[in-house]
């Protein structure tokens, strides 16, 4: 009797093993689905406005901070818009169409827009104080023409430091009054002139501003402006179509005499001394704000419009040599160097 009371304890206590054992194995396998589920309808999604193309360098900068922040926490899309190719302002109009459309379809939490005319054309006109939060970055010097800020959106304003550059423009050369602003004829650029003209104006220094559309008139500007200024201030080239950086590298070589400077990196190539912002910055910090709303639930109104505060300085040491100009010793202690 013992031993069968035995045999029935026992395989009472393995049922009620093997039951526990169930019972969990159901209780991770639903906490597996829930997972699945959860992550697969819960994760954030951030869509990428980018008024311009892929592979175009500035933006190309944005989208590497943006991509580095971002990762692993919100599924990053993107829509290129191209007017930077595409300059009419009948395909910005039908290109913001296009990207609204997408927007309605993807549903993203958040937007991130770079460059004006991500704001002029799809933000302001569709998604001005509505329901989806914005940040945009990579706004030329005012946010003024786009009505900002809104009750949905923040952002981060780009300002050149052209206040730096001229600190070291006029350590470099003595008496300067007159300079000319040579960049290629877009919107931004014309923005960027207006800046420079007015920083510079305070130290009564004049700045002519000459606007191009293509390769060869860019290099007749550059010729006629070694013996029409004190020094050259070279703006943008992208939207220059038919750019050839090898002509360009010749042109300069052979052609440059004044000190040429620029608030560009991808120019100091074609410049002597460059002071220049980082697009990784304007990147870092839009997915920084992203991720506070969408992930933290910050109000995006509570967090307040910024502009960039890092730069660098380089020194391109072919031309300098070529030019015989001398910069000062401590832009030559300070800045990077580069080489053709």
């Amino acid at each position: 009797m013992r031993d069968r009371s035995k045999i029935k304890q026992s395989k009472c206590d393995l049922f009620r093993t093997l039951s526990v054992y169930h019972l969990w194995a159901k209780l991770i396998s639903l906490s597996a689905l829930l997972l699945i589920f959860s992550s697969s309808v819960e994760a954030a999604k951030c869509l990428y406005i980018s008024s311009y193309h892929a592979g175009y360098e500035w933006n190309d900068g944005i989208e590497r901070g943006m991509e580095e922040v971002l990762k692993g926490k919100c599924e990053l899309d993107k829509f290129y818009m191209d007017t930077k190719r595409n300059k009419s302002e009948s395909y910005g109009k039908k290109v913001a169409l296009q990207a609204k459309a997408y927007i309605e379809t993807s549903r993203p939490d958040i937007l991130i827009a770079a460059d004006d005319n991500a704001s002029r054309y799809l933000i302001q006109p569709y998604y001005k104080d509505v329901a989806l939060p914005v940040v945009f970055c990579g706004i030329n010097h005012t946010v003024k023409p786009y009505g900002y800020p809104y009750t949905n959106a923040t952002g981060m304003i780009e300002i050149s430091p052209v206040r730096p550059l001229l600190k070291y423009v006029k350590s470099s050369i003595s008496h300067i009054k007159h300079g000319v602003y040579l960049a290629s004829d877009v919107i931004s650029q014309h923005k960027e002139f207006e800046l420079n003209r007015e920083v510079y104006a305070t130290q009564g220094i004049e700045l002519t501003p000459v606007f191009v559309k293509n390769m060869s008139e860019w290099m007749l500007a550059y010729r006629r402006a070694q013996g029409q200024a004190d020094f050259l201030i070279l703006g943008n080239n992208g939207g220059i179509g038919d750019w050839d950086d090898g002509k360009a590298t010749g042109h300069v070589l052979q052609e440059g005499k004044l000190l040429s400077v620029t608030n560009y990196d991808w120019m100091n190539r074609y410049a002597i001394l460059a002071v220049s912002k980082l697009a990784e910055e304007q990147g870092e910090w839009a997915a920084k704000v992203a991720l506070a709303v969408v992930l933290d639930g910050e109000k995006i109104g509570n967090i307040p419009i910024i502009v960039n505060r890092r730069w660098n300085v380089f020194i391109n040491t072919t031309l300098l040599e070529a030019s015989g100009i001398k910069l000062s010793q401590k832009i030559m202690i300070q800045a990077k160097r580069v080489s053709l």
